[in-house]
């Protein structure tokens, strides 16, 4: 039995029914669809869910779901239910987010919430769409140049959960307009100064609003969560509690306890537990949890174990989760006494160098007002030169020792930019810090997350100095994909739109893959085209995670609604949706001619069986693979080259796999 399922049977919901498959009827589903979505378009399915609403005390939770007692709709958030349990999921059908900033990253932060099922989501933003925004807003099109963002992703987000009412506000941010009708504020796109900004954090921090500020700035990002204080974690990290077996305990002021045959106990400094069947030391059967202190893999300290006697044989110890008080820092605070994550052990640096080109990156836009040029070296010097100002004038955690230059530089070249696989990562990241600070379920951030992808860049080479480029290929020219092009430039553009890759899968991951490489522009060239296939049907139970799908998809084919919903984003991108299984008796049709044709694949998947099928004949066909999955919270991506890398079936990882599935 896997952790989910163990989890679930825990928590009382029932493990999931079976995946259909096409040899279902056509439009045939025995489950009925939701109702309408919560808009304020006036439609009838959206007042009928407002007079439900106000019924029952606008809990979040539909009547014809509640039967009177509150229950949550199983069937749509099922697999949600798995991870976070009723209590997490009733506590934030409760809440009330405000979303301000309704850009790339904002849009994909308000649709994972929506999903998520909060109570309400407020939509801010005083902006209107620029050519820039259609790099990544997926709910916005050519047409909506001018018009107010957050009002025109109203209908699409709406339709995306019909337990959560979605509204629009369009005036200048402020404390009164805030006041004490929200739980969490999310910052995804600010407006005005520093100044300003502090002052909105503050006001958040001083009334236990729960504050988030993220931002992406073309490969580069940061995330900030101020919980207040004393925010409360009731399960740190939603994984069953630990239990060990005992080999010995001493008998002094600090004991310590030994577990059998040198295994590890799996335990962590802070953590609480409780002693059962242990013969000679019996009052610690009767004990209250105990704190322990880690002092080896299989070892750990409890205290004064001396008024127990002497330890004979026996016993098992056991993790009891206990809340945990975290104390957060209000944003001026950290901005000065900074405490980082650690996102990429390759680049333990980064997250220092990064808090300060971030802030010399706000100073440039009030100082300028503008964001520096793209790959502009006139620009990335005077940023350079703001944050060796900033630097000097530093004298607490925030004060770097050398200052990299080069990371700076190209943090300059790219500020501009804005690339859509950046802002789903962050927007992910946002919106699982959101539900935490929610439910009080899985540690939060603390408090300061600074992720990049600057290897991603073709210029650059961690062993060279900066690159000679030519500028022009980077500059704007009023078209949708300008975001990415002040990344990546003109040249690199035209090859990817002219790739052609087979994408395995169109489940959670899938839709994820496909928004990804339309709003990049893969596979809009001439001689570009995106593959997809997948033989299930789309189940009620899919809507909570696979967003390109609704309520009138339930019974049709995932490839094909998948693909319908991505040429609405782009028109331009070249799909063609597939039914078929991935397998030996497909042979004949995924061919040596069709592999050759393929310039890669992308795994989404929900079987090792299908992920090493696929990895032999990408091995075979000598094909870029790129590989992923997810469990719960926990993710994991493979990119796997031809020659450079090991392949998914080779590595120690999936070994370990095929013991313990892993999706």
């Amino acid at each position: 039995m896997s952790t989910a399922e163990s989890t679930c049977l825990e928590s009382g919901v029932s493990p999931p029914t079976k995946k259909s498959k096409l040899s279902a009827t056509a439009g045939e589903s025995p489950i009925a669809t939701p109702p309408g979505a919560f808009c304020n378009s006036g439609t009838s399915d959206s007042n009928q869910l407002n007079n439900n609403m106000e019924v029952n005390g606008g809990n979040g939770l539909h009547e014809d779901q509640q039967n009177g007692s509150g229950r949550i709709d199983e069937g749509l958030y099922s697999r949600q239910l798995y991870v976070l349990g009723k209590e997490a999921m009733a506590k934030m059908a409760k809440s009330n987010v405000l979303v301000s900033g309704l850009g790339g990253l904002g849009v994909e932060i308000a649709k994972n919430i929506c999903l998520g099922g909060v109570k309400s989501v407020t939509l801010h933003d005083t902006k209107k769409t620029s050519w820039s925004d259609l790099s990544t807003q997926f709910y916005l099109k050519k047409a909506d140049i001018g018009q107010n963002r957050a009002e025109i992703s109203l209908q699409q987000l709406s339709e995306l959960n019909p337990y959560v009412r979605v509204d629009v506000i369009t005036e200048p941010l402020t404390e009164a307009l805030v006041g004490n009708k929200y739980q969490v504020v999310v910052i995804a796109d600010r407006t005005g100064t520093v100044a300003e900004l502090l002052q909105f954090s503050k006001f958040c921090h001083d009334n236990k609003i729960y504050f988030i500020l993220a931002e992406t700035r073309g490969v580069f990002s940061r995330l900030f969560c101020d919980f207040g204080e004393g925010f409360v974690v009731h399960d740190i990290n939603g994984e069953q509690p630990v239990t060990a077996m005992i080999a010995a305990i001493s008998n002094e002021t600090s004991g310590v306890v030994s577990c059998l045959d040198e295994t590890r106990h799996g335990l962590e400094d802070g953590d609480f537990v409780k002693f059962s069947e242990i013969v000679g030391m019996e009052g610690l059967n009767d004990a209250e949890p105990i704190k322990i202190t880690v002092t080896g893999t299989d070892t750990f300290t409890i205290g004064d174990t001396t008024g127990f006697g002497q330890y004979e044989n026996g016993g098992v110890v056991t993790q009891v989760k206990m809340p945990r008080q975290v104390d957060f820092k209000s944003l001026e605070e950290s901005l000065q006494d900074p405490e980082t994550i650690i996102t990429d052990f390759a680049k333990m640096e980064h997250p220092q160098q990064l808090h300060l080109g971030f802030r010399a990156l706000d100073k440039f836009i009030e100082e300028f007002n503008s964001l520096p040029r793209p790959w502009n070296k006139d620009d990335a010097e005077k940023l350079v030169s703001i944050a060796n100002i900033i630097n000097a004038d530093d004298t607490g955690k925030s004060k770097v020792e050398k200052i990299d230059e080069k990371l700076l530089h190209l943090f300059s070249f790219v500020s501009a930019g804005n690339i859509c696989p950046m802002n789903g990562f962050l927007g992910g990241v946002a919106a699982q810090e959101v539900m935490k600070a929610c439910s009080g379920k899985f540690h939060p951030i603390k408090q300061w997350l600074y992720f990049d992808a600057v290897e991603c860049l073709p210029q650059f080479n961690a062993e060279e100095s900066l690159p000679s480029v030519d500028e022009a290929d980077f500059s704007p020219s009023n078209s949708r994909y300008d975001g990415n092009i002040a990344v990546f430039g003109k040249i690199f553009h035209e090859k990817l739109a002219n790739l052609k890759y087979f994408v395995v899968g169109a489940g959670a991951i899938g839709c994820e893959l496909l928004k990804n490489f339309a709003m990049m522009g893969m596979a809009t060239g001439d001689k570009g085209k995106l593959i997809v296939t997948d033989m299930d049907l789309i189940e009620r139970s899919n809507l909570n995670r696979q967003f390109l799908f609704r309520s009138s998809d339930v019974g049709t084919a995932k490839s094909e609604a998948a693909a319908r919903a991505i040429q609405v984003m782009n028109p331009s991108v070249n799909i063609e949706p597939q039914k078929n299984f991935v397998g030996p008796k497909t042979e004949s049709i995924y061919t040596d001619e069709f592999f050759e044709q393929l310039d890669g694949v992308a795994n989404a998947l929900d079987n090792v069986e299908a992920r090493i099928y696929m990895d032999r004949r990408c091995v075979y066909y000598r094909k870029p693979l790129l590989e992923s999955g997810t469990l719960g919270t926990k993710g994991n991506t493979q990119v796997v080259l031809p020659y450079k890398t090991e392949s998914y079936g080779s590595s120690q990882v999936t070994l370990a796999l095929l013991n313990k599935i892993f999706f």
